[in-house]
């Protein structure tokens, strides 16, 4: 025969037999430990899929030898069979290892019917120990001449026969590396069947409307796994269905692995699927259930019973009873929906290995067996005979849940799922919209996203043009339509959500007390402590201190600063404590547990600087030692303090686990961003079975697990300097003492600098070489990183998935301070060339707001406000106006709500008002204050009415009474107002032209001079009353109407900074309701202001009177109220 032993298995597996029958270690099974022989017969039947015998073989041998009987005495394994088969035996002849008993090979002899070598293995077994107990698979019945011949000869011998199914099991299912291997493989073909075949095939079938039986699916998937697009790239020989696929749906549910798809038709409620494939005999198993337009209650049960598998996941620990677990999960289940234990299954999975169900192994509530490391598991929980009150149909009216995975147990919880296709309820709920939602859809494929629209995998959330936005005439009134759904379905979602997560306040963390010594027996017994002097205890970083003769102990986080200072012949110390009153740091407060008591502010010693005779030192030498250990340590402590700060919220990482294939991705010549140390350096990433580790040439490391990757990006070097991979992590990890969300790994492509005083020609050969080499590594890294990123999404299947940026979807913007180029992927927006990164979650944004879209403006600003309102806002500046279209094409095509407006807000204060108060702020109209419907167009048009009444050529008599009478009026029309009051109060100046006013002002400012100087000799009155009957007859009219016009400009300033809290009762009534709760969260006055051709001179004629109005009022200027 061609094939070929695998030897070190063979050794391996056979020592542990051997091993576990001369010192069994199984606790709850002692069946190996009497027997004095053990036997195993693999008869010829197609029939027979899974047996015990087989299992064994295939164990040991990794091939099924038909018509073969083993022998596994005392001393000896005596193999009877074919001479071909005998052939392939001879491999195990060769091996000499301790442990390992003789082989001896028996060939069939057809001649006498193998009488003769059946009496040879009768003697084996009597001379094997005591010669009567005989291990037997007593369930294993193969039929035929052969089987049937030897079973004769084994009952005339009269041996006692003892069943070792259960035992041979439990050794055989702690999977060895090349089994994991195996049974990862058949997962993945699972998968693909189920997600590549079956799950498109159910869809298909709802949108198109048909009628398919559900054997004819089943039938469907037997027929998938012969073809190579649904299993890997894997030898279709190997491979098989390690059970008929089983699919159910329409009230008739029975969730047992031995049930089978009947002949009923496909109903589109709730279906259960199950399938299973075998890869080198090994097996694997994925159900799933799909459940179209799913109401609340079956959401919620489902929600729940996957919370029920993972709660299972984390239990399924080593050294774990089986039935422990069972009792476990029943009492999870009883605390959170006593009403479903009557529904559950009646068991939560079995081991599973060459045979696809151990009955043995089996987590129930009887089974005895302990978990070990590797076993596998097919770990599935369902909730059967539910009701559907609101089901349109009687088939509906009934269903079930159930789902299913295969699972590797390691060292520590939870269990690593070998088939991780998504399951959550966002993943396998269908909802059919109705044909009216349908019409405005042009694209074929959108067409099919809205008839049945499956959350499954990226949502349509997520999906991102890949071609540039396409220009139709009705693309703006289609967007605005899309908007307005999206702001109906916004404050609905956003309440739900809020009203899910409850009252929930962060719990402030209460800082430890310090504690300097637990008991005198701690306290320093050194010189210095008993001749009262300063002693500093680095140990537990306290200063000892004498007070009034006692040794008090203060610890190093008590004491704020100290000083020192030399007077004369004396060295001062003052040592000043934090007290209750005291400016606090930042990171200080909490300080006090009983801020009531008594506390020390301060503490001075004083010492002599003079040397007396016969002292070593002056006695100021221990204030001078106290000073610098009291620094040292308050450095040391503060330094500590400040990385246990960073830490305290860190969540804490699963470990590493390294994989010792040699094949890893690996990238090489890459450098971290941020740095691990000042400076830089390149390193390796290579991804291992849990997660990538980073090493640089320094031996740093920094781990990164995939299950805290929120998102992978990988940029190519298309336009950029560098190339790179960029991960944005769930929760922080700690490296270089720093804690860091946003870890990224590139190299660089090419010169960045460029010498300018090089002589540059477009054929210098010199540069024509160099371009054709950067252009060769760019190739070169381009390949390596994408090769790099497949492979690794192949061995995570799909957990790590990278995205690449569309750089045509870009356009420039500031989220710091430099404008950068931002590039949406299918599920972000991201800027990753620049440091720092700026990376959003789409799936995180709640809505984006523009600021400034005002046409005489360049830019506009973006904020994007998150689901979490506790979150800051995310800001981006300065995007160029001409962009504006195209963001917000690109968002509508995300299903992201955006608004816009001329304002900035402040969003600090918005976003504080709705956390205080969410109910509140949602029964307000929610964030429909950001639509510019709701009154910005209302103000503008109050706004155009006041300034029309401003102008209108009235008597002014009549508007200064209306003024005085209504104190609540527009700023614009009370300023105007005002100006045309002293157009009309001034006769005698109507007709002055510019050379008039400009002689009276030089004549006032020398009157202005005299009067100054006469102030100062006393004669400042007599001076007053000289002045000509025309100025001051001038004089008071200007006073009288200067006067009044600063008293109108208080009023007017007041209502100005007055106005966002409330809205004019004169013109309440004309502006819509959504106004002033619009106007609540406008950080900036609108200021209207008027342009009046006359508005110039008026101005100068203010500017006039107030220098007359500057001498006649005490020489205090009016100019500054203008």
């Amino acid at each position: 025969m061609s094939f070929v032993l695998d030897k070190e298995a063979f050794v391996r597996r056979v020592k542990r037999l051997y091993t576990e029958w001369k010192a069994p270690s199984t606790g709850h099974d002692d069946s190996l430990s009497n027997l004095d022989c053990i036997m195993s017969v693999v008869g010829t039947d197609d029939d027979v899929i899974y047996a015990k015998s087989m299992a064994l073989q295939l164990w040991l041998l990794g091939y099924e030898l038909t018509d073969t009987i083993s022998v596994f005495a005392s001393d000896a394994i005596y193999f009877l069979t074919s001479k071909k088969k005998i052939e392939f035996l001879k491999q195990t002849q060769n091996i000499s290892e301790e442990g390992v008993p003789e082989i001896k090979l028996l060939v069939r002899d057809r001649t006498d019917k193998d009488k003769g070598n059946f009496e040879k293995l009768i003697k084996v077994i009597q001379n094997s120990k005591k010669g009567k107990r005989l291990g037997v698979f007593i369930k294993d019945a193969y039929p035929g001449e052969f089987s049937e011949a030897w079973k004769k000869s084994l009952m005339d011998s009269k041996f006692d026969h003892v069943d070792i199914s259960s035992i041979i099991a439990y050794l055989m299912c702690p999977k060895d590396e090349s089994e994991i291997n195996n049974i990862r493989k058949a997962s993945l073909v699972s998968m693909d069947i189920f997600n590549k075949y079956l799950k498109d095939e159910i869809m298909d079938i709802i949108d198109s409307d048909r009628k398919v039986k559900h054997v004819k699916l089943a039938d469907g998937c037997e027929t998938a796994i012969t073809e190579k697009k649904y299993t890997s790239g894997l030898d279709p020989r190997l491979l098989d269905m390690a059970y008929p696929p089983i699919i159910q749906s329409g009230g008739a549910y029975s969730l047992k692995f031995s049930a089978a798809a009947d002949k009923n038709i496909l109903h589109f409620g709730v279906i259960v699927c199950s399938l299973g494939a075998r890869y080198k005999c090994y097996c694997s198993n994925i159900s799933r259930t799909f459940l179209v337009n799913p109401t609340d209650a079956m959401q919620e049960n489902y929600t729940f019973l996957v919370s029920v598998q993972e709660e299972i996941l984390k239990l399924l620990v080593p050294g774990t009873k089986l039935c422990d677990i069972y009792e476990k999960t029943v009492a999870f289940v009883k605390k959170e929906k006593p009403s479903m234990v009557e529904n559950l299954t009646k068991s939560f999975g079995f081991a599973m290995g060459l045979e696809f169900r151990e009955n043995s192994i089996v987590i129930g509530p009887k089974c005895q067996a302990l978990i070990k490391k590797n076993m596998v598991f097919n770990l599935h929980v369902g909730i059967s005979n539910l009701t559907n009150p609101e089901a349109a149909d009687k088939e509906g009216k009934t269903y079930a849940l159930f789902i299913g995975d295969t699972v590797l147990v390691g060292e520590q919880s939870p269990a690593s799922v070998m088939t991780p296709s998504k399951k959550k309820i966002k993943n396998v709920g269908i909802f059919i919209k109705d044909d009216s939602e349908e019409e405005d859809v042009d694209d074929k494929k959108a067409t099919k996203e809205d008839q049945g629209t499956e959350i499954l995998g990226r949502s349509k959330r997520n999906a991102v043009l890949e071609s540039k936005l396409r220009n139709e005439i009705n693309t703006e009134e289609k967007r605005k339509e899309h908007q307005r759904e999206l702001a109906q379905q916004l404050n609905e979602r956003a309440k739900e959500r809020l009203a899910k997560q409850g009252n929930s306040k962060e719990v402030e963390k209460v800082r430890k007390n310090t504690v300097s010594y637990k008991s005198i027996s701690q306290m320093p017994r050194e010189t210095d402590v008993k001749e009262l002097k300063l002693f500093v205890d680095k140990k537990y970083e306290t200063v000892i201190m004498p007070v009034f003769g006692i040794q008090v102990p203060f610890h190093i986080s008590t004491i704020k600063n100290i000083s020192q200072s030399v007077e004369g012949e004396y060295t001062y110390l003052r040592i000043n404590f934090f007290h209750p009153g005291a400016t606090m740091g930042r990171n200080e407060g909490g300080l006090y547990p009983q801020p009531e008591a008594t506390f020390v502010k301060e503490v001075t010693y004083r010492s002599s600087n003079v040397k007396e005779h016969g002292e070593v030192a002056a006695p100021s030498g221990n204030l001078n030692n106290a000073f610098r250990l009291i620094k040292e340590v308050q450095k040391r402590f503060k330094t500590r303090e400040a990385e246990e700060r960073e830490k305290e919220d860190l969540v804490k990482q699963d470990t590493l686990i390294l994989s010792q294939n040699k094949g890893n991705p690996k990238l090489k010549d890459l450098y971290i961003r941020p740095n691990i140390v000042t400076k830089r350096m390149t390193g390796s990433l290579e991804a291992h079975t849990n997660g990538f580790r980073y090493i640089s040439v320094r031996g740093d490391k920094v781990d990164i697990l995939y299950n805290n990757i929120k998102s992978a990006f990988f940029q190519p070097c298309d336009g950029e300097m560098i190339i790179l991979l960029h991960f944005h992590l769930k929760y922080a990890i700690m490296f270089g003492k720093k804690k860091h969300v946003d870890v990224q790994f590139y190299t660089e492509v090419g010169e960045i600098t460029t010498d300018l005083g090089k002589h540059q020609h477009m054929h210098d050969r010199d540069d024509l070489a160099a371009e054709q080499s950067e252009r060769e590594l760019r190739h070169k890294l381009k390949t390596a990183f994408k090769s790099f990123c497949e492979k690794v999404e192949t061995m995570t299947k799909s957990v790590v998935e990278f995205d690449t940026p569309f750089r045509e979807l870009g356009f420039p913007g500031a989220p710091f301070r430099s404008t950068v180029t931002l590039q949406p992927t299918s599920g972000s927006l991201v800027n990753l060339t620049e440091w720092p990164p700026f990376v959003i979650t789409l799936d995180d944004v709640e809505l984006v707001h523009f600021e400034r879209v005002q046409f005489h403006l360049r830019n506009f600003d973006m904020i994007f406000v998150f689901k979490e309102y506790n979150k800051k806002v995310a800001m981006v500046n300065a995007i160029p106006m001409n962009m504006l279209d195209h963001v917000k094409e690109w968002l509508n095509s995300c299903d992201i709500r955006y608004s816009e407006g001329v304002q900035s807000l402040n969003w600090q204060k918005i976003m504080k008002t709705i956390t205080d108060d969410p109910e509140g702020f949602f029964e307000q109209g929610g964030w429909t204050f950001l639509d510019p419907e709701s009154g910005s167009e209302d103000e503008n048009e109050t706004a155009e009415s006041e300034e029309d009444e401003a102008y209108n050529p009235t008597d002014a008599d009549s508007d200064e009474e209306s003024d005085e009478d209504d104190s609540e009026y527009s700023e614009a029309s009370e300023d105007e107002s005002d100006e045309s009051d002293e157009d009309l109060g001034s006769d005698e100046e109507s007709g002055k032209d510019w050379s008039d006013l400009e002689r009276e002002a030089a004549e006032e400012d020398r009157n202005h001079d005299y009067n100054t100087d006469d102030k100062r000799n006393g004669k400042y009155e007599s001076k007053k009353h000289n002045k000509s009957s025309k100025h001051s007859r001038r004089e008071r009219e200007e006073q009288r109407s200067s006067s009044s016009h600063s008293k109108k400009h208080k009023s007017n300033s007041s209502s100005s900074s007055s106005h966002l809290k409330s809205s004019s009762s004169k013109h309440g009534s004309s502006s819509s309701p959504s106004k002033s709760s619009k106007d609540k969260y406008q950080s900036r006055d609108k200021h209207h202001s008027s342009s009046s051709s006359g508005h110039k001179s008026s101005k100068d004629k203010d500017r006039k009177r107030s220098r007359d109005d500057s001498r006649d009022n005490g020489h205090k200027s009016k100019k500054s109220r203008h």
